[in-house]
């Protein structure tokens, strides 16, 4: 059994990762969290550290069976007492938006206003307090999916007369307030370890909730990114990204953030409510994938800095395993 398994079921996101690994020899080997099984009474697994790669969009893709299963095997690996990394709280707060916006409350950190619902019914009611336009937003999405925007209790309406309103898979959503954003773009924020490693602009239609950094694959300057290092799916989403550093404020909240959340590897989202100017948390991603072509980005390859927090994780897993042989 190799030290390192990396559990996903995306074809095309972690191939640079892999391909860091491989670069350094470190073994390791990966499993698809949609088709996967383990026994209750099972021994502890000879890995030392299990990486959870598992997206909450893998419905999208025929994989809505792998969500609430991961939850499940990450508990039981950590009961046993194996180094996860995003493992069973990260997990529970990337498949729960609304548990997001709890944590940002928590913390005092400001987020666009929100109401969870779980039947359309209670749609107008929750939008009460809420300026339009809103958005009714899936709790599990990931890559955009699950949202719609409505600009008037009319169409809210009307769409709820067709059936038109997926609440997803847990059946649970949020009604939140669309921000209009300042200057066009998002904010998006990559940590490892709890710590910030650096962030990008997205700058957007205003339309596409599709943000994932993976599938954007054009600079401000309109360079095209290195097609090869976006996902092969990804769309022509006009989507463009620059590099940008965020107020020391900003880094420091975000930070707390990932650090009570327990996420090892992820991003958060924000935006400026072009309406008043203030900076509103509304994403936290426990599934970093890393800005495309990151070096023209960036200006570094930030799969190295993942590896090398991996092989630290490793190192220390395996003087723990040798302190109990003795």
């Amino acid at each position: 059994m190799n030290p390192l398994v990396i559990s996903h079921e995306h074809p095309d996101w972690f191939k640079p990762l892999f391909t860091e690994l491989e670069k350094r020899s470190i073994p390791f080997e990966t499993v698809n969290p949609t088709q996967h099984n383990y026994r209750i009474d099972e021994p502890r697994p000879e890995f030392s550290v299990f990486f959870n790669r598992m997206s909450p969009s893998a419905y999208l893709r025929d994989g809505v069976q792998g969500t609430f299963y991961t939850l499940n095997y990450l508990k039981h690996l950590e009961d046993q007492g194996v180094k996860v990394l995003n493992g069973y709280q990260a997990f529970t707060y990337e498949t729960s938006k609304a548990l997001q916006l709890q944590l940002l409350q928590k913390l005092g950190i400001k987020y666009p206003k929100a109401s969870v619902i779980n039947h359309v019914s209670q749609i107008e009611e929750a939008k009460k307090g809420l300026r339009f336009p809103i958005v009714v937003k899936a709790n599990i999405g990931g890559s955009g999916a699950g949202i719609e925007k409505f600009d008037s209790i009319e169409e809210v309406r009307e769409a709820i007369g067709n059936n038109q309103i997926d609440l997803g898979i847990d059946h649970t959503a949020l009604v939140q307030e669309f921000i209009p954003s300042r200057g066009g773009y998002i904010t998006r924020v990559e940590t490892l370890g709890g710590k910030y490693l650096y962030a990008i602009r997205v700058y957007t239609n205003g339309e596409s909730f599709n943000l994932c950094p993976a599938d954007i694959c054009q600079t401000t300057a309109g360079t095209e990114l290195v097609r090869n290092a976006c996902a092969v799916d990804a769309p022509k989403n006009g989507l463009r990204v620059e590099a940008y550093t965020p107020p020391q404020e900003v880094i420091d909240q975000i930070e707390t953030i990932m650090q009570h959340s327990k996420i090892d590897v992820g991003g958060i989202e924000y935006i400026i409510d072009d309406r008043d100017g203030e900076i509103l948390f509304y994403d936290v991603n426990a599934l970093s994938n890393f800005v495309a072509d990151a070096v023209n980005v960036i200006g570094f390859n930030p799969h190295e800095k993942l590896v090398d927090f991996i092989e630290q994780q490793l190192a220390t897993q395996l003087t723990k395993n040798e302190s109990l042989t003795f």
